[in-house]
């Protein structure tokens, strides 16, 4: 026989819904992206629109895919959606047991990096080597010249850190429980961006039955890209060659 849920386990999703109609979300004023940014952001996401070609035509993978591309490295101004998402997993903490509350942590982290990532990357392109237009030549060198591998190799490992917890979470049936019930007083509060942004998010992992194919995949080809970017390959992407990647079983 099953034993029941530890309390630590469950979420107090009474005790959610109650404090949730009180809480206030911060309003983010700011000038918009940073245009250097946003010409950064929008190579990047050309670039894996073209590496993850395959997946995003493929019936299992494609929410997940598109997912990553339009919620996560769109060359869009997301600074509200993460400053709540900031306020949220501090308020979130009281109702929510760590181990579903470990995905939203890892996720501010993940952010947070990326965002320091892209700066540096950004002010290497264009402060230092003023360069005008983002190529391949000039984003490799500005990547090797940033000189941050390690910190490379620590994005790709929490892409799949966050998606193994989110595939371990939305198994779990109190999940989109939890979400249901917290979604219509959230956007009465004005939370819609970021309620969106996390109902797109489960419904995309909910799709893949099984997350893991989906993450190895990412994993193998970011970290190779990674690798011959910095071993000089002119071509760390493949795209001289015209081949497709492979290794969608």
């Amino acid at each position: 026989m099953a034993k029941p849920a530890a309390p630590e386990e469950t979420p107090n999703a009474l005790g959610l819904l109650t404090e949730l109609r009180n809480f206030r979300r911060q309003k983010v004023t700011g000038s918009g992206l940073d245009p250097r940014l946003a010409s950064l952001r929008q190579w990047q996401s050309a670039r894996l629109a073209r590496s993850y070609a395959d997946l995003l035509a493929h019936p299992r993978f494609a929410p997940a895919a598109r997912f990553f591309l339009d919620d996560i490295y769109s060359p869009r101004d997301f600074s509200q959606r993460d400053h709540d998402l900031l306020q949220l997993h501090d308020f979130m903490r009281r109702f929510v047991p760590p181990a579903m509350f470990q995905p939203l942590t890892l996720t501010v982290k993940l952010h947070a990096l990326t965002e320091r990532l892209d700066r540096a990357l950004a002010t290497m392109l264009f402060d230092t080597m003023k360069v005008a237009e983002v190529l391949l030549a000039t984003y490799c060198d500005a990547y090797r010249r940033c000189d941050n591998f390690a910190e490379r190799v620590s994005q790709i490992e929490l892409i799949g850190e966050i998606g193994r917890d989110l595939d371990r979470i939305v198994r779990q049936p109190l999940t989109g429980t939890v979400l249901a019930v917290a979604a219509r007083p959230a956007r009465r509060a004005g939370w819609g961006e970021l309620t969106g942004f996390l109902e797109r998010g489960y419904q995309a992992f909910k799709h893949l039955r099984g997350a893991r194919p989906f993450l190895d995949l990412v994993r193998r080809r970011e970290t190779r890209y990674l690798d011959r970017i910095y071993a000089g390959d002119p071509d760390p992407y493949g795209w001289s060659t015209g081949a497709a990647e492979s290794g969608i079983e």
